[in-house]
Protein backbone atom coordinates (compact mmCIF):
# COMPACT_ATOMS: atom_id res chain seq x y z
CA UNK A 1 0.00 0.00 0.00
CA UNK A 2 1.33 3.14 -0.93
CA UNK A 3 0.61 6.86 1.59
CA UNK A 4 -1.52 8.35 -0.95
CA UNK A 5 -3.62 5.28 -0.80
CA UNK A 6 -3.47 5.10 3.10
CA UNK A 7 -4.19 8.71 3.77
CA UNK A 8 -6.62 8.39 1.23
CA UNK A 9 -8.13 5.51 2.69
CA UNK A 10 -8.39 6.81 6.08
CA UNK A 11 -9.26 10.20 5.11
CA UNK A 12 -12.35 9.20 3.40
CA UNK A 13 -13.47 6.86 6.32
CA UNK A 14 -13.31 9.47 8.37
CA UNK A 15 -14.60 11.90 5.79
CA UNK A 16 -17.90 9.30 5.31
CA UNK A 17 -18.33 8.55 9.00
CA UNK A 18 -17.39 11.12 11.17
CA UNK A 19 -18.44 14.34 9.13
CA UNK A 20 -18.48 16.49 12.39
CA UNK A 21 -15.58 16.46 15.24
CA UNK A 22 -14.91 19.44 17.09
CA UNK A 23 -12.61 20.06 20.36
CA UNK A 24 -14.19 18.85 23.31
CA UNK A 25 -12.48 21.79 25.22
CA UNK A 26 -15.16 24.39 26.48
CA UNK A 27 -14.79 27.95 25.23
CA UNK A 28 -17.39 31.00 23.96
CA UNK A 29 -14.43 33.56 22.33
CA UNK A 30 -11.09 33.35 20.87
CA UNK A 31 -9.33 34.30 24.03
CA UNK A 32 -11.30 31.71 26.07
CA UNK A 33 -10.41 29.12 23.75
CA UNK A 34 -6.47 30.41 23.62
CA UNK A 35 -6.37 30.47 27.79
CA UNK A 36 -8.13 26.51 27.62
CA UNK A 37 -5.51 25.21 25.27
CA UNK A 38 -2.68 26.78 27.38
CA UNK A 39 -4.14 24.63 30.24
CA UNK A 40 -4.79 21.69 28.47
CA UNK A 41 -1.01 21.27 28.08
CA UNK A 42 -0.03 17.52 29.84
CA UNK A 43 -3.74 17.95 31.00
CA UNK A 44 -6.89 16.24 30.11
CA UNK A 45 -9.61 18.43 28.03
CA UNK A 46 -12.22 17.19 31.22
CA UNK A 47 -9.77 18.86 34.22
CA UNK A 48 -9.58 21.53 32.00
CA UNK A 49 -13.26 22.44 31.33
CA UNK A 50 -13.65 21.70 35.26
CA UNK A 51 -11.18 24.43 35.91
CA UNK A 52 -12.01 27.38 33.31
CA UNK A 53 -15.48 28.42 34.38
CA UNK A 54 -14.04 29.83 37.87
CA UNK A 55 -11.28 30.98 35.78
CA UNK A 56 -13.03 32.92 32.87
CA UNK A 57 -15.80 34.13 35.81
CA UNK A 58 -12.91 36.08 37.74
CA UNK A 59 -11.08 36.94 34.53
CA UNK A 60 -13.77 37.61 31.59
CA UNK A 61 -11.18 39.66 29.20
CA UNK A 62 -7.82 39.54 28.64
CA UNK A 63 -7.89 43.02 30.15
CA UNK A 64 -9.04 41.24 33.61
CA UNK A 65 -6.50 38.66 33.32
CA UNK A 66 -3.76 41.09 32.35
CA UNK A 67 -4.02 43.14 35.86
CA UNK A 68 -4.09 39.77 37.84
CA UNK A 69 -1.78 38.26 40.13
CA UNK A 70 0.07 35.49 39.65
CA UNK A 71 -1.18 34.06 42.65
CA UNK A 72 -4.60 34.67 42.41
CA UNK A 73 -4.57 33.25 38.96
CA UNK A 74 -3.05 30.08 40.29
CA UNK A 75 -5.42 29.26 43.26
CA UNK A 76 -7.91 28.79 40.59
CA UNK A 77 -6.14 26.75 38.24
CA UNK A 78 -4.17 24.85 40.81
CA UNK A 79 -5.80 21.40 39.97
CA UNK A 80 -4.12 21.40 36.66
CA UNK A 81 -0.76 20.01 35.77
CA UNK A 82 1.97 22.64 36.39
CA UNK A 83 -0.05 25.29 37.42
CA UNK A 84 2.52 27.87 38.92
CA UNK A 85 4.21 28.01 35.28
CA UNK A 86 0.55 28.14 33.30
CA UNK A 87 -0.62 30.65 35.83
CA UNK A 88 2.89 32.95 34.88
CA UNK A 89 2.52 32.20 30.93
CA UNK A 90 -1.19 33.41 30.95
CA UNK A 91 -1.06 36.89 33.12
CA UNK A 92 2.03 37.62 30.61
CA UNK A 93 -0.24 36.03 27.76
CA UNK A 94 -2.96 38.72 28.59
CA UNK A 95 -0.24 41.57 29.04
CA UNK A 96 1.50 40.98 25.82
CA UNK A 97 -2.03 40.81 23.71
CA UNK A 98 -2.67 43.66 25.63
CA UNK A 99 0.64 45.67 24.85
CA UNK A 100 1.17 44.35 21.35
CA UNK A 101 -2.13 43.27 19.79
CA UNK A 102 -4.90 45.54 21.06
CA UNK A 103 -6.41 42.94 23.19
CA UNK A 104 -7.29 40.56 20.79
CA UNK A 105 -6.16 37.21 19.80
CA UNK A 106 -4.18 37.67 16.47
CA UNK A 107 -4.23 34.78 13.37
CA UNK A 108 -1.05 34.82 12.47
CA UNK A 109 1.17 31.12 14.05
CA UNK A 110 3.91 33.48 14.44
CA UNK A 111 2.53 36.43 16.30
CA UNK A 112 0.58 33.45 18.31
CA UNK A 113 4.24 32.25 18.99
CA UNK A 114 5.16 35.42 20.63
CA UNK A 115 3.07 35.17 23.37
CA UNK A 116 4.02 33.69 26.65
CA UNK A 117 3.13 30.23 27.14
CA UNK A 118 2.12 29.56 23.31
CA UNK A 119 4.16 27.34 21.37
CA UNK A 120 3.47 25.74 17.77
CA UNK A 121 0.58 23.27 18.64
CA UNK A 122 -0.91 25.82 20.57
CA UNK A 123 -0.73 28.31 17.93
CA UNK A 124 -2.19 25.80 15.34
CA UNK A 125 -4.89 24.78 17.34
CA UNK A 126 -6.12 27.91 18.32
CA UNK A 127 -5.54 29.46 14.56
CA UNK A 128 -7.13 26.10 13.18
CA UNK A 129 -10.61 25.73 15.35
CA UNK A 130 -10.90 29.88 15.07
CA UNK A 131 -10.08 30.84 11.79
CA UNK A 132 -10.31 27.92 9.63
CA UNK A 133 -6.16 28.14 9.17
CA UNK A 134 -5.12 25.29 7.05
CA UNK A 135 -2.48 24.04 9.98
CA UNK A 136 -2.55 21.05 11.31
CA UNK A 137 -1.76 21.19 15.51
CA UNK A 138 0.44 17.83 16.36
CA UNK A 139 -0.27 16.80 19.94
CA UNK A 140 0.72 13.38 22.01
CA UNK A 141 -2.23 11.77 20.10
CA UNK A 142 -1.63 13.17 16.62
CA UNK A 143 2.24 12.42 16.68
CA UNK A 144 0.73 8.67 18.24
CA UNK A 145 -1.85 7.88 15.75
CA UNK A 146 -0.27 9.16 12.74
CA UNK A 147 3.03 7.17 13.53
CA UNK A 148 1.02 3.87 14.40
CA UNK A 149 -1.22 4.10 11.06
CA UNK A 150 1.71 5.14 8.86
CA UNK A 151 0.89 8.35 8.35
CA UNK A 152 4.66 9.59 9.03
CA UNK A 153 7.41 8.60 9.97
CA UNK A 154 8.38 11.73 11.57
CA UNK A 155 10.69 11.69 14.90
CA UNK A 156 9.25 15.12 16.02
CA UNK A 157 6.02 16.60 16.20
CA UNK A 158 7.16 19.57 13.77
CA UNK A 159 8.47 16.68 11.17
CA UNK A 160 4.83 15.19 11.86
CA UNK A 161 3.19 18.16 11.03
CA UNK A 162 5.02 18.39 7.56
CA UNK A 163 3.78 14.98 6.09
CA UNK A 164 0.60 15.25 7.33
CA UNK A 165 -0.02 19.03 5.93
CA UNK A 166 2.07 17.57 2.99
CA UNK A 167 -0.60 15.18 2.16
CA UNK A 168 -4.03 16.36 3.56
CA UNK A 169 -5.93 18.69 1.27
CA UNK A 170 -6.25 22.21 3.15
CA UNK A 171 -9.88 22.33 2.99
CA UNK A 172 -9.56 18.97 5.89
CA UNK A 173 -6.89 19.88 8.11
CA UNK A 174 -8.75 22.03 10.58
CA UNK A 175 -11.24 18.70 10.71
CA UNK A 176 -8.55 16.13 9.98
CA UNK A 177 -6.47 17.80 13.55
CA UNK A 178 -9.34 16.51 15.11
CA UNK A 179 -10.44 13.63 13.74
CA UNK A 180 -7.09 12.01 14.90
CA UNK A 181 -7.04 13.71 18.55
CA UNK A 182 -10.20 12.15 18.87
CA UNK A 183 -9.20 8.72 17.63
CA UNK A 184 -6.16 8.66 19.28
CA UNK A 185 -8.10 9.40 22.48
CA UNK A 186 -10.88 7.08 22.42
CA UNK A 187 -9.54 4.18 20.27
CA UNK A 188 -5.84 4.38 19.02
CA UNK A 189 -4.58 4.47 23.16
CA UNK A 190 -1.02 4.73 24.08
CA UNK A 191 -1.27 1.92 26.53
CA UNK A 192 -4.13 0.23 25.13
CA UNK A 193 -4.99 0.74 21.71
CA UNK A 194 -8.21 -1.03 20.71
CA UNK A 195 -7.09 -2.41 17.52
CA UNK A 196 -10.37 -5.00 18.06
CA UNK A 197 -12.50 -1.70 17.56
CA UNK A 198 -10.69 -0.11 14.96
CA UNK A 199 -12.19 1.01 11.83
CA UNK A 200 -8.56 2.13 10.39
CA UNK A 201 -7.08 -1.42 10.22
CA UNK A 202 -7.66 -2.22 6.81
CA UNK A 203 -4.92 0.74 6.24
CA UNK A 204 -3.09 0.72 9.26
CA UNK A 205 0.84 -0.30 9.30
CA UNK A 206 1.26 -1.19 12.48
CA UNK A 207 -1.56 -3.62 12.41
CA UNK A 208 -0.62 -4.86 9.23
CA UNK A 209 2.72 -5.35 10.55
Amino acid sequence: MTVKQRYEGILGYFRDNVPVAESELHFDSPYQLLVAVMLSAQCTDRRVNQTTPALFAAYPTPEALAAASVEDVYALIRSVSYPNSKAAHLVGMAQKLLSDFGGQVPSDIDALMSLPGVGRKTANVVASITWGEPVIAVDTHVFRVSRRLGLSRGTTPRAVELDLERHIPEELRPIAHHWLILHGRYVCKAQKPRCGECPLTPWCKEHSA
